[in-house]
């Protein structure tokens, strides 16, 4: 059987990686976060005391850089849904602050990093059964993906969300400044000039407000399945 691609794309905290990667679970496909990839850079920045715009210096400093990413193993599982790496090192938590967050919206608007990170990630998926999750991954990334879907919620409801993991996490934040800084994401996210997030013609819009998250992956699987005619 021929590989099957399944590209997700939605908003910040819309449920999409726990989603993709309970999917990739059930269907024996690879999960790969590109999120994860926009965040190591916003990482790289930090560490290397570079602004998150300035874009020459954030490329030259990616092309040096190994991204890598796979399954949790037994001594990883303290509940991340995938091993991020940066040159070896593991980065699951270390980019998953609200700074870092930030940091990674903000590289993501420059035109030049996401080329350099869509040709990573187009390498990964190559040849493989993938769900892959993020922004642009339905029309730039995988635009000839034989599922796409764009997952959605209220952004009431996506703050919660977002508010609880922060709060599980061990940071102070307060709900109002969650809720803040995702509409501003969502604002940045809609309406840079690269790749915004979209919703293209083909796509399953899938809105997870009223849903359980296993609910959701049923509905993904199921639709998989008929398409495969397992």
């Amino acid at each position: 059987m021929s590989t099957f691609h399944i590209a997700i794309d939605g908003p910040v905290s819309a449920g999409k990686g726990t989603i993709s990667k309970l999917t990739a679970e059930r269907l024996g496909f690879v999960y790969i976060d590109t999120g994860a990839m926009y965040r190591m850079t916003a990482l790289i920045a930090k560490r290397h005391q570079i602004d998150f715009a300035a874009e020459e210096e954030l490329v030259a400093a990616l092309r040096k850089t190994h991204m890598d990413m796979h399954t949790p193993n037994e001594d990883e599982k303290d509940g991340r849904l995938v091993t991020v790496t940066l040159d070896g090192e593991d980065v699951s938590w270390k980019i998953r602050t609200e700074d870092i967050s930030i940091g990674s919206s903000k590289v993501a608007s420059l035109p030049q990093v996401r080329a350099v990170l869509v040709e990573k990630q187009q390498q990964i998926a190559e040849g493989k059964n993938v769900v892959m999750e993020g922004r642009d991954i339905t029309y730039r990334v995988l635009p000839n993906a034989e599922l796409k879907i764009y997952l959605t919620a209220s952004d009431v409801v996506r703050a919660k969300r977002r508010h609880l993991q922060l709060l599980a996490k061990g940071e102070d934040i307060s709900f109002e400044e969650v809720y803040k800084e995702l509409l501003e994401r969502d604002e940045r996210d809609m309406n840079r000039l690269t790749d915004p997030l979209k919703i293209v013609d083909d796509a399953w819009q899938l809105d997870t407000t009223d849903l359980a998250i296993e609910q959701v992956v049923e509905l993904i699987v199921g639709r998989v399945r008929a398409m495969r005619k397992e």
